[in-house]
């Protein structure tokens, strides 16, 4: 009785073993155009942003959460804008302690710092906001979304532009500070642009 019992028990085993990888396997066949749809979808978006490859690799590796949700998609480009302002800005106040630095570079790091300090809080309203969003308050919410991004793609191109008067004949630690800083407004600029093509579609 015994060794049937134990042959009755590995055949059981065997049979929900395959079933699992049959399982398994059916669900990689199903991930895959699905995946390609939230990709597709992301690049579309992204096509019509002032900076397209760079919202398409800023935004792919989220594809899981994104799907094809307009709103989700949206908050996640203002996510990743606000990581990217608040380490650039992290970045530079730590970069304008070093020594050997002219006066005239520290006081445009500080002020580029400053202007971070604004957008950064301007980009987290704005995600407040996005949170808010509900089909009966649609239009006042996204447009004080769009003021708020609008506002914080201002402060950075301040920012970077304080950086362009220092830059005669300076140094790679100038040029380097302010890519960071193009790349920010960069990411707004089209966080921007993903606002109102959202705006757009329920006009």
């Amino acid at each position: 009785m015994e060794a049937i019992s134990s042959k009755h028990l590995i055949t059981t085993l065997l049979i929900i073993l395959s079933s699992s990888f049959t399982a398994q396997g059916t669900n990689k066949v199903n991930e895959r155009p699905y995946q390609e749809a939230s990709t597709v979808f992301i690049r579309t978006s992204c096509s019509s942003t002032t900076y397209p490859r760079l919202c398409y690799s800023s935004l792919v590796k989220h594809a899981d959460l994104i799907q094809t949700n307009h709103v989700v998609l949206t908050g996640t480009a203002l996510n990743v804008t606000l990581a990217s302002a608040k380490s650039t800005s992290a970045m530079i106040s730590a970069l304008a302690k070093r020594q050997g630095l002219k006066p005239r570079e520290v006081a445009a790091m500080k002020d580029c710092v400053e202007e971070l300090s604004d957008s950064v809080d301007e980009l987290r309203r704005s995600i407040d906001e996005m949170n808010h969003l509900r089909p009966s308050n649609f239009e006042m919410t996204m447009s004080d979304v769009q003021t708020w991004v609008s506002a914080a793609l201002t402060d950075e191109s301040t920012c970077s532009d304080g950086f362009q008067e220092t830059e005669t004949g300076g140094s790679n630690l100038k040029r380097s500070v302010r890519g960071l800083v193009v790349q920010v407004a960069q990411l707004t600029s089209n966080a921007l642009a993903l606002i109102n093509q959202l705006a757009n579609s329920h006009g």
